[in-house]
């Protein structure tokens, strides 16, 4: 019996475990095109970020394909609360800065328990929705600590569309299959929804913005928007580039809020050029 791509993942992914604001935390994580390394010792690196209710799986084959068509290695994991990843505590609360948090405290650990030297070799970045939010914030606060970054749909400020699309989302999770599917990806698919949205919908959150945060980004930077993205406008990746000079813009037509899943193609041939022009 042929096995789903989700079972793969399942069986390739391993867990690292890492302390978290006092708590051992497990991640689940994996290594993607490590045959690069072997044979080009200068592969770059690159980190996928997944979206607010993703997982290594919901990256489905993007990440694996890209990073041959790139020639660099890859890694991806699932943050706590998502995947098979140690999940939220059903009292846990996320609060406004809970991607500031990813960034500064979960990223760095993982990547140190994972023996990468970001001093020596830094990364490159690929983050998706919120996980374009955390790869922005990252290498804001360690700068000389990244390669390079590119942002698929990222947040800087809530915007009325993004409340909205994720207030559905809730009407969803409740009325709909959506708890379903999202239990194909995550072994507490509570966690992780009741963790991103009702930190999202929490009025307190309405006043988010890492629009100056950014500003210390010293990275090659490329961001990306649909613009059919229903979470978000052309503003958000416009406002980077007010703030981050050496930003690249990539406007997608026909592309929703998911670049890699609407046009990868085109995503793709993108990234290679960035690539080859900051020679990673």
């Amino acid at each position: 019996m042929m096995q789903s791509f989700d079972d793969r993942v399942n069986q390739q992914a391993l867990m690292a475990e890492v302390d978290w604001a006092g708590r051992a935390v497990r991640i689940e994580y994996q290594w993607l095109c490590e045959e690069n390394a072997d044979a080009n010792a200068d592969a770059a690196l690159l980190v996928f970020l997944h979206e607010g209710l993703g997982s290594i799986s919901m990256w489905r084959d993007f990440p694996q394909t890209l990073c041959r068509a790139l020639g660099c290695r890859g890694l991806v994991y699932s943050r706590p609360g998502y995947g098979q990843s140690t999940p939220r505590a059903t009292d846990e609360v996320w609060g406004p800065d809970f991607m500031h948090r990813q960034a500064h405290e979960v990223l760095p650990a993982l990547l140190l328990a994972l023996g990468v030297d970001t001093a020596a070799n830094p990364p490159c970045l690929l983050g998706h929705s919120d996980g374009g939010s955390i790869a922005l914030l990252y290498a804001a606060r360690f700068p000389d600590r990244v390669a390079g970054a590119v942002v698929l749909a990222p947040h800087i400020m809530v915007e009325d569309i993004s409340v909205s699309s994720i207030a559905k989302a809730r009407t969803a999770y409740l009325d709909t299959d959506l708890r379903q599917r999202l239990g194909r990806h995550h072994a507490n698919p509570d966690s992780a929804f009741w963790g991103w949205n009702n930190s999202w919908l929490n009025p307190a959150f309405r006043l988010w913005s890492i629009e100056k945060d950014i500003a210390t980004i010293a990275c090659p930077l490329l961001a990306v928007q649909g613009l059919d993205d229903e979470y978000g406008t052309l503003a958000q990746i416009r406002g980077i580039a007010k703030v981050v000079p050496q930003t690249e813009l990539l406007e997608m037509a026909e592309c929703g809020h998911s670049p890699h899943r609407d046009q990868p193609a085109l995503l793709t041939s993108r990234m290679e050029r960035f690539f080859k022009q900051h020679a990673f």
